[in-house]
């Protein structure tokens, strides 16, 4: 049975998923007189849309960032998929078994598109994000208010626990390996998770994420590994 909230205006009972469903068209009907946002927490932070007005660095809360979504279109093929990231609501994260703690806030970017790019874009990133995410609102706080949004109801793209690539935790030296391992049509899954560690620390240096900054410690020691044994055997 899907969860409900009450709504205090009209004290009525209405369903969670509705409500984000709404929120989300409320957002898109906006958008030909106001532009919309979006929400980037993994490539669209190195790699953002195409046509963007202006950005902001913030944080979204209760989301926690993992390497638990398969990847069979970009960074993997369905024969060998790779790993890349989701967001997992924090309520439901905390009765998951997970080697790293909550990282308290999720850091990214947020993108303004212009109203005249709206459609564009939004074509684009549904083919880009087309492996299992759907379209939900995040607000987005900046470094020096966590009271008030520095962005209220920006898009992001989330792929959900129960999406069909959505594999869940596994041991880091698991996560890892795969992510040395696969390849896809958008490149090296390695390159996908050094690129974010990267630009994380440059949009925000004291960052804080576990889960992804010892990935990638384990994937730069598998390259030197790799590199190490290339160079002898030559």
């Amino acid at each position: 049975m899907p969860s409900t909230t009450l709504n205090h205006q009209d004290n009525a009972i209405v369903d969670d998923k509705k409500t984000e469903a709404e929120t989300v068209e409320s957002v898109i009907q906006a958008a030909p007189n106001q532009g919309i946002w979006v929400f980037g927490y993994g490539s669209l932070i190195w790699k953002p849309p195409i046509h963007y007005e202006s950005k902001v660095v913030g944080y979204i809360k209760n989301y926690v960032r993992r390497f638990w979504q398969h990847s069979e279109d970009h960074r993997g093929t369905p024969e060998k998929p790779g790993r890349v990231v989701t967001l997992i609501p924090y309520d439901e994260w905390k009765t998951m078994e997970d080697v790293h703690g909550h990282d308290d806030v999720t850091w990214g970017v947020g993108f303004k598109i212009p109203s005249d790019d709206v459609e564009a874009t939004r074509a684009y990133l549904d083919h880009r994000e087309k492996n299992g995410y759907t379209v939900h609102t995040v607000d987005i706080f900046s470094a020096d208010n966590d009271k008030e949004p520095a962005v209220k109801n920006a898009l992001v793209y989330i792929a959900t626990t129960d999406n069909v690539a959505y594999v869940g935790p596994a041991s880091m030296e698991h996560i890892s390996q795969q992510i040395f391992e696969t390849y896809g049509p958008s490149g090296w899954n390695a390159e996908y998770l050094l690129n974010l560690a990267q630009a994380l620390r440059e949009i925000c240096p004291d960052a804080r994420d576990d889960h992804l900054f010892e990935l990638e410690r384990r994937v730069k020691a598998l390259v030197e590994k790799s590199s190490s044994s290339t160079t002898t055997t030559t």
